[in-house]
């Protein structure tokens, strides 16, 4: 039962990677990549899955990687 709870759990968490430095633009994008938790380059943070989010995200989406995660069927 614990399992099926940490496995939930990872469904609604995004994993994040600051790819690109935000010198050079918008300090809003820069606000937004240090509300995302991210301080550095290459630096990866686990955020929840919320449409809030995701927008910060998308505004983002030139600096930051998500990778995309294959689960397996079971």
């Amino acid at each position: 039962m614990l399992d099926e709870d940490v496995m939930a759990d990872q469904k609604n968490q995004l994993k994040v990677t600051l790819v690109r430095s935000t010198i050079g633009f918008n300090r809003n994008q820069a606000a937004v990549v240090r509300g995302l938790g991210l301080r550095r380059l290459r630096h990866t943070v686990t955020v929840p899955d919320t449409p809030e989010t995701r927008g910060m995200i998308h505004k983002v989406r030139h600096l930051v990687r998500i990778p995309v995660l294959l689960l397996r069927a079971q």
